[in-house]
């Protein structure tokens, strides 16, 4: 049954102190405080790809919890004019003023130390079988091992920066398109090597992911964020595109099971 945590709305709060920038993102996250005295990773609209990126957070964020894997708690963050009059830094200011309304966070996991293919210990085979099929259901092409975008952190590894994944809803009708397509960018994933055969986690994963539960997931998106969607600015009707998009990657045969298999196979061989 689907986690009525995983699906609930994100907590909202307002953004108080930019704290720093964390210039490990091509986007340009940083790190602020926020009216709840929590410190939060912020992902901000105004930057290059747009309020879709923080689509792509909030939807796999919240599958990524109805299967168990573990994310950083997601919020909505506030954004006012005023967060960066101090700032000096002009790049930073012109990404501030672009993102006034309303962004995603992710909790800040202090301590956490980056996933390294090269020194880290690698997860059990079944997680690892597990996260690279949750990859390839979202077409996350961003955990490879140049950028695994994994944190070790209190004995887990912590799923973390999804705003690269359901990248076809860039293109106009992509989703759609790419419904039922295998995922051929899989064969670069940074767990393949260590993962189980990626058929059993879709025997155990597969069922946690119902029509409805992706309806609430979908349903999660504020409208300011699909203004420009890929159906034409109807919210509901982006809304609607994407609980299609992951319904109808669900459906038997599931091609990039399949796809991520055969990557599997070579990865190992």
């Amino acid at each position: 049954m689907p986690s009525a945590a995983a699906i609930a709305a994100p907590p909202s709060v307002t953004a108080t102190r930019y704290v720093a920038p964390l210039r490990e993102g091509g986007s340009l996250p940083a790190l602020v405080e926020a009216d709840d005295d929590g410190l939060y990773v912020l992902k901000f609209r105004g930057a290059g790809q747009g309020p879709r990126a923080l689509v792509a957070e909030l939807v796999a964020g919240r599958v990524a919890g109805l299967l168990g894997l573990p994310v950083p708690e997601i919020v909505l963050i506030e954004v006012e004019r005023s967060l960066g009059a101090a700032e000096p830094d002009p790049e930073i200011q012109d990404l501030l003023r672009g993102s006034v309304g309303l962004n995603v966070g992710l909790d800040f996991l202090p301590g956490a130390l980056p996933f390294d293919p090269a020194g880290s210990e690698p997860p059990p085979p079944e997680r690892a079988a597990e996260i690279v099929w949750f990859d390839a259901l979202v077409s996350n092409v961003d955990r490879t091992p140049r950028n695994p975008n994994l944190l070790e952190w209190h004995g887990r590894l912590w799923l973390i920066d999804h705003g690269a994944a359901l990248y076809h809803h860039h293109r106009a009708g992509g989703l759609a398109a790419a419904a039922r397509a295998p995922f051929a960018q899989i064969a670069d994933h940074v767990l393949l090597p260590y993962a189980a055969p990626v058929a059993e986690a879709d025997a155990r994963l597969a069922p946690l992911l119902d029509r409805p539960a992706l309806d609430r997931v979908a349903a999660l998106i504020p409208d300011p964020w699909l203004e420009d969607g890929p159906d034409g600015g109807d919210p509901d009707a982006g809304r609607a595109a994407y609980a299609d998009h992951l319904a109808a990657r669900l459906e038997p045969p599931r091609a990039f099971v399949e796809e991520a298999e055969r990557a599997r196979r070579r990865a190992v061989a």
